[in-house]
Protein backbone atom coordinates (compact mmCIF):
# COMPACT_ATOMS: atom_id res chain seq x y z
CA UNK A 1 0.00 0.00 0.00
CA UNK A 2 2.56 2.17 0.73
CA UNK A 3 4.86 1.70 -2.51
CA UNK A 4 1.20 2.35 -3.93
CA UNK A 5 1.29 5.80 -2.44
CA UNK A 6 4.84 6.56 -2.87
CA UNK A 7 4.08 5.99 -6.62
CA UNK A 8 1.18 8.22 -7.12
CA UNK A 9 3.19 11.06 -4.93
CA UNK A 10 5.79 10.78 -7.95
CA UNK A 11 3.53 10.16 -10.46
CA UNK A 12 1.44 13.17 -9.36
CA UNK A 13 4.79 15.56 -8.96
CA UNK A 14 5.96 14.72 -11.95
CA UNK A 15 3.04 15.99 -13.85
CA UNK A 16 3.24 19.03 -11.22
CA UNK A 17 6.77 19.80 -12.87
CA UNK A 18 5.99 20.40 -16.28
CA UNK A 19 4.33 23.54 -15.93
CA UNK A 20 6.76 24.89 -13.60
CA UNK A 21 9.46 23.81 -15.67
CA UNK A 22 7.95 26.12 -18.46
CA UNK A 23 7.57 28.70 -16.08
CA UNK A 24 11.00 29.16 -15.24
CA UNK A 25 12.65 28.27 -18.78
CA UNK A 26 10.31 31.18 -19.40
CA UNK A 27 12.46 33.54 -17.79
CA UNK A 28 15.55 32.42 -20.09
CA UNK A 29 13.83 33.45 -22.76
CA UNK A 30 12.91 36.97 -21.31
CA UNK A 31 15.39 38.06 -19.23
CA UNK A 32 18.32 35.88 -20.74
CA UNK A 33 17.75 35.63 -24.40
CA UNK A 34 15.32 38.41 -24.66
CA UNK A 35 12.68 36.88 -27.07
CA UNK A 36 9.57 38.17 -25.43
CA UNK A 37 7.38 35.73 -27.74
CA UNK A 38 9.39 32.95 -26.60
CA UNK A 39 8.99 33.81 -23.21
CA UNK A 40 5.43 35.06 -23.06
CA UNK A 41 4.54 31.56 -24.39
CA UNK A 42 6.04 30.06 -22.21
CA UNK A 43 4.50 31.64 -19.30
CA UNK A 44 0.74 30.80 -21.20
CA UNK A 45 1.85 27.22 -21.78
CA UNK A 46 3.14 26.97 -18.34
CA UNK A 47 -0.24 28.31 -16.81
CA UNK A 48 -2.54 26.39 -19.65
CA UNK A 49 -0.75 22.93 -18.63
CA UNK A 50 -1.01 23.57 -15.06
CA UNK A 51 -4.69 24.74 -15.06
CA UNK A 52 -5.38 21.09 -16.07
CA UNK A 53 -3.01 19.44 -13.38
CA UNK A 54 -3.52 21.17 -10.45
CA UNK A 55 -5.80 23.92 -9.53
CA UNK A 56 -3.46 25.71 -6.64
CA UNK A 57 -0.46 25.12 -8.39
CA UNK A 58 -1.88 26.91 -11.15
CA UNK A 59 -2.88 29.82 -8.74
CA UNK A 60 0.78 30.25 -7.70
CA UNK A 61 2.32 29.78 -10.74
CA UNK A 62 0.38 32.57 -12.11
CA UNK A 63 1.88 34.92 -9.60
CA UNK A 64 5.06 34.01 -10.06
CA UNK A 65 4.13 34.42 -13.95
CA UNK A 66 2.44 38.31 -12.99
CA UNK A 67 5.69 39.13 -11.78
CA UNK A 68 7.77 38.32 -14.36
CA UNK A 69 5.59 40.01 -17.02
CA UNK A 70 5.84 43.33 -14.60
CA UNK A 71 9.64 43.27 -15.11
CA UNK A 72 9.52 42.38 -18.13
CA UNK A 73 7.72 45.36 -19.38
CA UNK A 74 10.81 47.87 -18.57
CA UNK A 75 14.56 47.73 -19.81
CA UNK A 76 16.43 45.64 -17.20
CA UNK A 77 19.88 47.25 -17.46
CA UNK A 78 22.30 49.48 -15.87
CA UNK A 79 20.72 53.35 -17.19
CA UNK A 80 21.08 55.46 -14.25
CA UNK A 81 19.27 58.50 -15.68
CA UNK A 82 16.34 59.26 -13.01
CA UNK A 83 13.57 58.41 -15.71
CA UNK A 84 14.69 55.01 -16.12
CA UNK A 85 15.50 54.68 -11.93
CA UNK A 86 11.53 55.48 -11.33
CA UNK A 87 10.17 53.33 -14.36
CA UNK A 88 12.29 50.15 -13.31
CA UNK A 89 11.87 50.85 -9.35
CA UNK A 90 8.35 51.14 -10.09
CA UNK A 91 7.81 47.94 -11.93
CA UNK A 92 10.19 45.89 -9.81
CA UNK A 93 8.01 47.45 -6.64
CA UNK A 94 4.73 46.05 -8.24
CA UNK A 95 6.26 42.72 -9.03
CA UNK A 96 6.31 42.22 -5.19
CA UNK A 97 3.56 43.67 -4.49
CA UNK A 98 1.13 42.69 -6.90
CA UNK A 99 1.82 38.84 -5.89
CA UNK A 100 1.61 39.31 -2.03
CA UNK A 101 -1.82 41.49 -2.55
CA UNK A 102 -3.22 39.02 -4.73
CA UNK A 103 -1.91 36.03 -2.13
CA UNK A 104 -3.04 38.02 0.97
CA UNK A 105 -6.64 39.61 -0.10
CA UNK A 106 -7.26 37.53 -3.17
CA UNK A 107 -6.70 34.04 -2.16
CA UNK A 108 -6.50 34.61 1.95
CA UNK A 109 -2.64 32.60 2.41
CA UNK A 110 0.27 33.73 4.03
CA UNK A 111 2.77 32.10 1.75
CA UNK A 112 4.45 35.11 1.07
CA UNK A 113 6.21 36.72 4.29
CA UNK A 114 9.01 38.84 4.62
CA UNK A 115 10.26 37.88 7.78
CA UNK A 116 12.49 40.55 9.08
CA UNK A 117 12.45 40.54 12.94
CA UNK A 118 12.61 36.99 13.38
CA UNK A 119 13.82 37.70 16.91
CA UNK A 120 17.22 34.94 16.48
CA UNK A 121 20.59 35.50 16.92
CA UNK A 122 22.62 34.89 14.01
CA UNK A 123 25.01 32.07 15.02
CA UNK A 124 29.20 32.01 14.49
CA UNK A 125 29.15 30.18 11.34
CA UNK A 126 26.72 32.66 10.33
CA UNK A 127 29.19 35.68 10.92
CA UNK A 128 31.78 33.67 9.52
CA UNK A 129 29.94 33.11 5.90
CA UNK A 130 29.47 37.01 5.58
CA UNK A 131 33.17 37.29 5.69
CA UNK A 132 33.35 34.70 3.12
CA UNK A 133 31.47 36.17 1.19
CA UNK A 134 33.73 39.17 1.33
CA UNK A 135 36.63 37.26 0.34
CA UNK A 136 34.80 35.05 -2.50
CA UNK A 137 33.70 38.62 -3.97
CA UNK A 138 37.00 40.32 -3.33
CA UNK A 139 38.94 37.71 -5.39
CA UNK A 140 36.13 36.81 -8.01
CA UNK A 141 34.72 39.78 -8.77
CA UNK A 142 37.50 42.24 -10.25
CA UNK A 143 38.67 38.79 -12.47
CA UNK A 144 35.68 38.25 -13.66
CA UNK A 145 34.22 42.23 -14.43
CA UNK A 146 37.78 43.25 -15.87
CA UNK A 147 38.86 39.90 -18.03
CA UNK A 148 35.20 39.75 -19.71
CA UNK A 149 34.69 43.48 -20.05
CA UNK A 150 31.33 43.24 -18.77
CA UNK A 151 31.90 45.83 -16.31
CA UNK A 152 31.42 47.99 -18.97
CA UNK A 153 27.18 47.05 -18.76
CA UNK A 154 27.52 49.49 -15.73
CA UNK A 155 28.19 53.22 -16.11
CA UNK A 156 31.52 54.60 -15.33
CA UNK A 157 30.94 56.12 -11.44
CA UNK A 158 33.26 58.77 -12.45
CA UNK A 159 31.34 61.51 -11.55
CA UNK A 160 29.89 61.88 -8.22
CA UNK A 161 26.13 61.84 -9.61
CA UNK A 162 26.78 58.45 -11.63
CA UNK A 163 28.90 57.16 -8.42
CA UNK A 164 26.04 57.30 -6.01
CA UNK A 165 23.02 56.67 -8.16
CA UNK A 166 24.94 53.04 -9.05
CA UNK A 167 25.95 52.56 -5.05
CA UNK A 168 21.77 52.96 -4.93
CA UNK A 169 20.84 51.33 -7.87
CA UNK A 170 22.91 47.99 -6.87
CA UNK A 171 21.85 47.83 -3.48
CA UNK A 172 18.52 48.14 -4.55
CA UNK A 173 18.53 45.61 -6.85
CA UNK A 174 19.95 43.43 -4.49
CA UNK A 175 17.03 43.38 -1.78
CA UNK A 176 14.47 43.14 -4.82
CA UNK A 177 16.09 39.84 -6.04
CA UNK A 178 15.41 38.53 -2.31
CA UNK A 179 12.02 39.72 -1.84
CA UNK A 180 10.83 38.29 -5.39
CA UNK A 181 12.92 35.27 -6.26
CA UNK A 182 13.40 34.34 -2.72
CA UNK A 183 10.39 35.21 -0.61
CA UNK A 184 7.80 34.69 -3.50
CA UNK A 185 8.78 32.99 -6.21
CA UNK A 186 11.18 30.03 -3.81
CA UNK A 187 8.38 30.55 -1.00
CA UNK A 188 5.48 29.96 -3.91
CA UNK A 189 7.30 26.94 -5.26
CA UNK A 190 7.92 25.09 -1.90
CA UNK A 191 4.07 24.59 -1.22
CA UNK A 192 4.54 21.77 -4.46
CA UNK A 193 8.35 21.00 -4.94
CA UNK A 194 10.61 19.60 -2.40
CA UNK A 195 13.13 22.23 -1.02
CA UNK A 196 15.89 21.80 -3.88
CA UNK A 197 13.95 21.02 -7.07
CA UNK A 198 11.98 24.41 -5.89
CA UNK A 199 15.23 26.15 -5.32
CA UNK A 200 16.50 24.90 -9.08
CA UNK A 201 13.32 26.52 -10.36
CA UNK A 202 14.01 30.22 -8.82
CA UNK A 203 17.63 29.64 -9.24
CA UNK A 204 17.01 29.36 -13.67
CA UNK A 205 15.01 32.70 -13.28
CA UNK A 206 16.98 34.41 -10.66
CA UNK A 207 20.17 34.24 -13.10
CA UNK A 208 18.16 34.65 -16.04
CA UNK A 209 17.04 38.48 -14.77
CA UNK A 210 20.50 39.12 -13.34
CA UNK A 211 22.49 38.06 -16.96
CA UNK A 212 19.92 41.18 -18.42
CA UNK A 213 21.11 42.96 -15.49
CA UNK A 214 24.72 43.10 -16.61
CA UNK A 215 26.07 39.50 -15.57
CA UNK A 216 26.76 38.13 -18.93
CA UNK A 217 29.79 36.11 -20.68
CA UNK A 218 30.32 33.53 -18.12
CA UNK A 219 28.51 35.11 -14.95
CA UNK A 220 25.80 32.14 -14.72
CA UNK A 221 28.89 30.00 -13.33
CA UNK A 222 28.41 32.78 -10.45
CA UNK A 223 24.81 33.73 -10.40
CA UNK A 224 23.25 30.09 -10.42
CA UNK A 225 25.45 28.84 -7.59
CA UNK A 226 24.64 31.91 -5.55
CA UNK A 227 20.65 32.30 -6.53
CA UNK A 228 21.04 28.55 -5.05
CA UNK A 229 23.07 29.12 -1.98
CA UNK A 230 20.73 31.83 -1.26
CA UNK A 231 17.83 30.23 -1.39
CA UNK A 232 19.20 27.09 1.11
CA UNK A 233 20.32 29.84 3.67
CA UNK A 234 16.87 31.41 3.41
CA UNK A 235 15.58 27.69 4.42
CA UNK A 236 18.00 27.10 6.75
CA UNK A 237 17.79 30.81 8.44
CA UNK A 238 14.17 31.73 7.44
CA UNK A 239 15.34 35.35 7.43
CA UNK A 240 14.63 37.88 5.06
CA UNK A 241 16.83 40.23 6.62
CA UNK A 242 19.89 37.53 6.89
CA UNK A 243 19.26 36.76 3.38
CA UNK A 244 19.67 40.77 2.33
CA UNK A 245 22.59 40.78 4.81
CA UNK A 246 24.29 38.70 2.69
CA UNK A 247 23.43 39.84 -0.88
CA UNK A 248 24.56 43.53 0.37
CA UNK A 249 27.43 42.07 1.62
CA UNK A 250 28.10 40.32 -2.07
CA UNK A 251 27.02 43.96 -3.50
CA UNK A 252 28.98 45.99 -1.80
CA UNK A 253 32.39 44.46 -2.99
CA UNK A 254 30.67 44.50 -6.55
CA UNK A 255 30.03 47.92 -6.28
CA UNK A 256 33.50 48.60 -5.16
CA UNK A 257 34.89 46.18 -8.16
CA UNK A 258 33.07 48.44 -10.28
CA UNK A 259 34.37 51.46 -9.47
CA UNK A 260 38.07 50.00 -9.75
CA UNK A 261 37.17 48.11 -12.87
CA UNK A 262 36.30 51.69 -14.63
CA UNK A 263 39.32 53.41 -12.82
CA UNK A 264 41.65 51.16 -11.82
CA UNK A 265 43.78 53.75 -10.05
CA UNK A 266 41.08 54.19 -7.83
CA UNK A 267 40.38 52.16 -4.62
CA UNK A 268 43.85 50.14 -5.72
CA UNK A 269 42.98 47.10 -3.49
CA UNK A 270 42.15 44.58 -5.79
CA UNK A 271 44.89 42.45 -7.15
CA UNK A 272 43.37 42.05 -10.86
Amino acid sequence: MTSVSTESQRTALSWKLLPAVLVSLSGVALFGVGNDPLGYGGLALGLATAAFIDRELTRHLALIAAGMLIISMVALNADLSIQHMVLMGSALALAVLVPWVVSRFVYGEKIIKFPVNTGRKWPLIARLYLIGVVLLGYFILPFYLISTGVYQNWPDPSDPTTFWRLFLGVNAVGIWDELFFICTTFALLRRHFPDWLANILQAVIFSSFLWEIGYQAWGPLLTFPFALLQGYTFKLTKSLTYVVTVHLTFDFVLFLALVHAHNRYWLPIFLY
